[in-house]
């Protein structure tokens, strides 16, 4: 007879069995991670093979997905693995932020972004289109409309490099720049974002890639990413494609051409960029002869990553999928759809995350988007990632914190200053020039709304998205402080930002300087369909030019109607958006520099001339495309 302890011993077995099978299903759903992807002596391709089989549908969708810092905490970051951070027009930690806070804000994301089950780190992107602009304190360069002007793409690609360390310094990775639209119109509110209305012009401005991220080593394999360094950061060309040439220069409007004037005219400079190796493209809020720009898989799959072999990442605009639909977001599951299907990796919500998680969720569970798409799109990200280093290195510190405003990055934006003006008047002929000013005479009147305000100098993207008519909203020196800074301690400098006629006449001035054009503005807002001087500019150069000798100092983001006032203004200056470093604009008004600069975009008479461009069979300009009188500096 069995005792009953032998009985018990089949029974226990089972339980035992049943226990080890029920423990390996744990282990199953929850499986030990190889950390091979975060080797560095692996090849990349391994490490990103190996990341990618441990990733679940969700963490893939995860890293497509860039939201703005206002909707992220840590918590988001670390129980979502979410891709990617930025800061929008103004998204900053708080108002004049310092480098450090920057920083510790950044590493605060990245932090949670570690603690993630795969521990992915996150890459934070701002717009830094013109030095980086949404920080205080920084060094803020002339915008791209200045810069083409200076047919110096050696200059462009230091302030590339400049930019990179400046976005360091607040350690951030990832800038949102460079725009290479080529604005046809000068209506479009965002043509001071592009270099010149000819290509071969921003061609040669794509040098500033080559800042950003460094030189991509000879021989290498065309279109892949290439970031060299610490010092070096993401760039991100922008936008693709045929922004620039929107009917009647509205924004976000659709842009018709063939295919012969899309190649040859709008396409140019990103051919040149990713041979430089630029590692992300944003596509554009605008349609191609009726397509929208973010739907439009023949491109952006077909020719951008086909024909043209781009390795790197595509990038939506703020909300661009939103924007494929009137009302926007209308239809977001079916924009979603679109735009993934037709190539964009990584979308800028820049909001709501898990509403994206799901619709983008439902879409590959049904078939809908392949994951093979889904794949492509986190390879693409992962391969930036790992390029840029970001796997060793995710945790930034505070070794660049000295390069924000530095004097070094003042001096340069200062260079680019002096190289951007473009003398269009100079006196009533070549033998009665009024430039150069004398640096010594008895009084000397300032004049205009823009002869003493920060905002006004930096134009849009300054601080604020829109930009901001503020005295104070940086640091820097006004046009008013260099002239000041320029003339002789003995000359008598009165400032008064619209004078009445009888004090212009009072006061016996030897010459007066007005800096008038137009307030910040950004993309839409910007749009114009006048081009006129606002007010008070016009009444300032009337009370002003009419009592005395006069020189103009224009601040614009593009040309505007002048040809009524041409006869009574003696000097006239284009200094366009001068950034923070208004000492560059005195430089050559008195002479320690000569005006050297020539017009990228063609001055128009009127405003029923435009679109014109140069090579037009109609081509009437008040100042031609190269136009661009020159005079001798004592230092250069």
């Amino acid at each position: 007879m069995k005792s009953r302890f032998t009985c018990l011993v089949p029974i226990m077995g089972l339980l035992l069995l049943l226990a080890l099978l029920a423990g390996a299903m744990a282990d199953n759903s929850n499986p030990i991670i190889d950390t091979l992807y975060k080797d560095p002596k692996h090849p990349m391709n391994v490490r990103i093979g190996n990341l990618m089989n441990q990733m679940t549908i969700e963490e893939k969708i995860a890293q497509m997905t860039q939201i703005d810092r206002e909707a992220a905490t840590p918590d988001i970051m670390r129980d979502f693995s979410i891709g990617s951070l930025l800061s929008g027009g103004g998204s900053v930690p708080r108002d004049q932020a310092t480098a450090k806070e920057w920083v510790d804000m950044v590493n605060s994301f990245q932090n949670g972004s570690l603690s993630s089950r795969l521990g992915i780190p996150m890459i934070y992107g701002i717009d830094a289109v013109h030095g980086n602009n949404n920080v205080y304190k920084a060094t803020i360069f002339p915008h791209n409309v200045g810069l083409g002007v200076t047919r110096d793409p050696d200059l462009v690609k230091r302030i590339g490099a400049a930019t990179a360390l400046e976005a360091r310094a607040t350690g951030i990775p990832y800038v949102f720049a460079p725009c290479i639209a080529v604005c046809r119109d000068p209506r479009w509110g965002r043509c001071y974002e592009s270099y010149s209305e000819d290509q071969k012009i921003v061609e040669q401005m794509t040098q500033i890639i080559g800042g950003l991220q460094g030189d991509v080593p000879p021989n290498s394999r065309k279109g892949v990413p290439y970031i060299s360094g610490r010092n070096k950061v993401v760039a991100c060309a922008k936008h693709f494609v045929g922004d620039g040439g929107t009917k009647d220069g509205i924004n976000e409007n659709n842009t018709v051409v063939n295919w012969h004037e899309l190649l040859s005219i709008h396409m140019p400079a990103y051919y040149h960029s990713i041979i430089k190796g630029v590692s992300t493209i944003m596509v554009s809020y605008s349609s191609l002869n009726g397509v929208k720009m973010h739907g439009n898989k023949d491109l952006v799959t077909n020719f951008l990553k086909g024909t043209l072999r781009f390795r790197g990442f595509v990038i939506s605009d703020w909300k661009g999928v939103d924007k494929m639909t009137v009302p926007e977001h209308a239809n977001y599951s079916h924009s979603l759809l679109e735009a993934i299907n037709a190539g964009v990796d990584m979308v800028m919500l820049p909001y709501n995350h898990t509403e994206f998680r799901t619709i983008v969720l439902s879409h590959v569970k049904n078939n809908l988007i392949p994951i093979s798409r889904i794949d492509d799109a986190v390879e693409r990200i992962l391969r930036v990632k790992f390029t840029m280093g970001l796997f060793e290195n995710p945790i930034a510190d505070y070794s660049f914190v000295d390069k924000l405003g530095s004097q070094a990055h003042r001096d340069l934006a200062r260079e680019a200053v002096q190289k951007s003006l473009v003398l269009l008047k100079n006196g009533e002929n070549a033998d009665t020039p009024l430039l150069p000013l004398p640096k010594k005479t008895s009084r000397i009147l300032v004049a205009g709304s823009h002869a003493n305000n920060l905002g006004l100098q930096c134009g849009g993207w300054t601080i604020a998205w829109q930009g901001l008519d503020s005295k104070n909203l940086t640091v820097g020196t006004t046009i008013l402080n260099g002239i000041a800074n320029a003339v002789d301690p003995t000359t008598e400098i009165v400032f008064s930002e619209n004078p009445e006629i009888e004090f212009v006449k009072a006061n016996n001035f030897s010459y007066a300087i007005v800096a008038v054009g137009e307030p910040p503005y950004t993309e839409t807002a910007g749009d114009n369909k006048n081009l006129t001087i606002p007010e008070p500019g016009l009444s300032t150069m009337k009370n002003v030019c009419g009592s005395v000798k006069c020189v103009v100092v224009l601040i614009s983001g593009r040309p505007l109607v002048i040809e009524p006032y041409l006869n009574t203004i003696d000097a006239l200056v284009a200094a366009w958006l001068p950034g923070t470093e208004g000492q560059g604009v005195a430089d050559v008004l008195f002479g320690d520099y000569g005006f050297t600069g020539k017009l990228a975009r063609t001055w128009f008479r009127t405003i029923e001339q435009l679109p014109m461009n140069v090579g037009d069979k109609h081509y009437d300009p008040l100042f031609p495309f190269g136009f661009g009188l020159t005079t001798k500096g004592i230092r250069a």
